[in-house]
């Protein structure tokens, strides 16, 4: 893993990348690493919703550093750090990422953004969504009327947070013959729930730019998580 220092220039980077699209004259010049390959572990939705094309060419040129970008799993990143297979990781399971922490497989964790998850189904929203206000609601109407519902069962950030919605509720979906368990990525998993008109729990930012032809945002109650 990177020393202390150059986890925190990472995070600290990508968010002057951010500030620089607004305000391009004010990226700072830095210099050059003596080590410029880095490895970046990063969730499949920062990757689909095509932010890091954006801020990773930036940061290229701001600092000097080449990255390669392993898009996987929250789970699946935090297993890479932890065998040290990459360098920085970027990923969204709040929880998650205190206990690898804590088990002292990084140096430093700083947020650095937030995302936020809706429920996505089919136009004619059988399962009666719309008028929805909360995550429990949600699952509950769609418990209620069995109604399929796609999990990405991969064990990353946005697994995770729907697991903790449905224990909420006090329901264990598994074994249900409306809940598909696909073990793919959000991407992927957004394209199965419109090929088979069904729901899914999909964090905003890959929602928008996949567009999930047949489907449409049912409930849109913002989910914070780092």
């Amino acid at each position: 893993m990177l020393k202390r220092g150059y986890r925190i220039a990472l995070a600290l980077l990508m968010m002057v990348s951010l500030l620089a699209v607004a305000v391009p004259d004010a990226a700072p010049v830095l210099a050059q690493p003596a080590n410029p390959d880095l490895i970046l572990g990063t969730t499949t939705s920062t990757q689909d919703s095509g932010l890091l094309d954006v801020l990773v060419p930036m940061f290229e040129q701001q600092s000097g550093y080449k990255v390669k970008t392993i898009s996987v799993g929250t789970g699946a990143a935090l297993e890479l750090g932890a065998r040290g297979e990459a360098d920085v990781l970027l990923v969204h399971a709040p929880e998650s990422e205190v206990k690898w922490m804590a088990a002292g497989n990084g140096a430093d964790r700083k947020l650095v953004m937030y995302n936020d998850f809706i429920v996505v189904g089919p136009a004619d929203d059988p399962a009666g969504l719309a008028g929805a206000t909360s995550a429990a609601e949600v699952m509950q109407k769609i418990i209620a009327n069995g109604t399929t519902f796609v999990s990405r069962a991969d064990n990353s950030g946005t697994n995770q947070l729907e697991l903790q919605i449905w224990k909420s509720v006090g329901f264990d979906p598994k074994g249900q013959p409306w809940y598909l368990e696909a073990g793919q990525g959000m991407g992927a998993v957004l394209t199965i729930a419109s090929d088979k008109q069904a729901y899914t729990l999909t964090d905003r930012a890959t929602y928008l730019p996949a567009g999930a032809p047949s489907t449409s945002t049912s409930w849109r109650r913002g989910i914070r998580a780092s």
